[in-house]
């Protein structure tokens, strides 16, 4: 069968989808309604030198921690959703689609790397004390998801810790949210190196050095689309109170400051002793309350009042013989 020209077309529920398979299999064509299509080709090689749960262990990390792949796809992708500049929707969804891909790739790391425990661990094929010297051997610490997931993928974070929507920080406002992005992916960036200085397996290393590399591209693209809008500092509408927004408090006694860019000069003035309070008003907290509630609030506090002479026996100090 020519595979350029197989074409398979069904109706579902009165709408036409057409599948197209190019000349290569791998060249898939999709018409209709579907939103993701599987391409059974990783979108990365990964080549794994021999089996090490400790590793894979560690690997979880940005499988279902908090700067892994499910955490940014699932960011990203809650983003878009709600994004009204097309520009930007459409490169959250791009992102976040290959950050899918990401998880599949670091999933299939794990997996391989787990692969042959995997089938000691169901059959039992060593004794009993081998066996756990493998999975729970010095700086091997991969025994908790082995037992509890049969040396598969599940979504942990390298302790063991079930992913958690709280990893998604979104807030809704493109400028707060493209800076969330950003130190997410640096941050994402920073564990894949420490993963690289902890595995000499080259084919590993080679894999993590992509899913590196792709975080960078995706900081930079992050970076022009918040530069692209015009008003992007400070995030959202209201104005900073300018009296206050370019002042830099020195709330440390001592030694003198180091002094930068970051406490004085350009846009900010260093305080060396700020006020307090910093507005001139008295520092305490008010509220004016309707006649009913200071009643009611009146009538608490005397029940409550404390003597301050009075000195009555403790439930200690019963305990201890004092009458």
């Amino acid at each position: 069968m020519r595979w350029q020209e197989r074409v398979l077309r069904k109706q579902i529920g009165g709408r036409r989808y057409a599948y197209g398979l190019g000349e290569h299999r791998d060249t898939f064509h999709v018409t209709g309604g579907f939103m993701f299509v599987h391409n059974k080709r990783l979108q990365y090689t990964v080549r794994v030198n021999g089996t090490d749960p400790g590793l894979a262990n560690l690997l979880l990390e940005q499988f279902g921690g908090p700067q892994g792949e499910l955490a940014a796809a699932m960011r990203y992708f809650t983003q878009a959703i709600s994004e009204e500049d097309p520009g930007r929707k459409d490169m959250l969804f791009d992102i976040a689609t290959e950050e899918l891909s990401h998880l599949e790739i670091i999933g299939s790391i794990v997996a391989m790397l787990n692969r042959g425990a995997k089938g000691e661990l169901a059959e039992a094929v060593d004794e009993q004390a081998e066996l756990y010297r493998k999975l729970n051997g010095a700086g091997n610490d991969s025994h908790v998801t082995q037992l509890l997931y049969g040396a598969g993928t599940p979504l942990t974070n390298s302790a063991g810790v079930p992913w958690s929507a709280a990893y998604i920080d979104t807030i809704g406002e493109p400028t707060a949210d493209l800076r969330s992005n950003i130190a997410a992916e640096a941050r994402a960036k920073i564990i894949y190196e420490r993963l690289i200085n902890v595995t000499d397996d080259p084919g590993v290393r080679d894999t993590l050095g992509f899913l590196m590399t792709r975080e960078v591209s995706h900081q930079k693209s992050f970076e022009k689309a918040l530069y692209s809008i015009t008003s992007n500092f400070p995030p959202g509408k209201l104005p900073p109170v300018p009296e206050y927004a370019s002042s830099y408090f020195r709330m440390s006694t001592g030694v003198a400051p180091v002094r930068g860019p970051w406490n004085e000069g350009g846009d900010l003035n260093l305080v060396e002793n700020p006020p307090v309070p910093v507005d001139g008003g008295d520092g305490q907290a008010s509220v004016t309350l309707q006649p009913d509630e200071d009643a009611a609030l009146n009538a608490m506090k005397q029940r409550l009042r404390s003597d301050p002479v009075a000195d009555p026996p403790t439930g200690a100090e019963l305990g201890m013989g004092k009458q």
